[in-house]
């Protein structure tokens, strides 16, 4: 009897086993794309940092923003300087900082008629402010909170509203990489 049920055992192991199904493709990281020589995009982050290129000012960084951003039919609905308003409350910003939005309509759009409940997440921001380097000195970045990465807190998203976040994600980081240059 102690045989038998050795062996049953047994038999219920190996066939356990090749009940385990191996790993299969995944389907592919919503995420969008990056330039040639722009960092790769961290999955695990809802946020895509750039820092400025040396020489490109505060100003060149706006300027670069809003006509870079208006050739590619985004709007700047707002802005919101949260450095001054520290300074307001007498405490030291330590460098710029603030937040601008961006929209586009069209693309956004065919997120919010899916999901309406994105637009928690709408108008996409990105943050200009300055960090200490390793040798304690102001450098200004430019950082993207990521449409994909917030399209994640929507269960089910649907098909169109992955390709319109993917897309605003592109354009978006297309726009970091020319204000980052000061390129207009």
């Amino acid at each position: 009897m102690n045989k038998a049920l050795l062996i049953f055992s047994l038999l219920l192991v190996i066939n356990a086993c090749s009940l385990v199904k191996p790993d299969v493709a995944r389907e592919p990281q919503l995420i969008g794309t990056v330039r040639a020589g722009m960092p790769a995009i961290d999955p695990t982050t809802g946020i895509y940092e750039l820092q400025v290129h040396d020489g490109v000012s505060y100003q060149d960084v706006v300027d670069s923003l809003k006509s870079v951003s208006e050739g590619m039919n985004f709007v700047n609905p707002a802005n919101f300087p949260i450095g001054e308003h520290i300074k307001k409350r007498g405490i030291d910003p330590q460098g710029i900082k603030e937040v601008r939005s961006f929209c586009s309509l069209g693309l956004g759009t065919d997120i919010f008629l899916d999901h309406p409940e994105f637009l928690v997440f709408a108008p996409c921001r990105i943050a200009i402010y300055e960090k200490p380097d390793a040798q304690h000195k102001l450098k200004l970045f430019i950082a993207l909170a990521r449409p994909t990465f917030d399209l994640k807190s929507i269960k089910n998203p649907t098909t169109r509203a992955k390709k319109a976040a993917q897309e605003l994600e592109t354009n978006l980081l297309e726009i970091m990489d020319k204000a980052s240059k000061g390129d207009i």
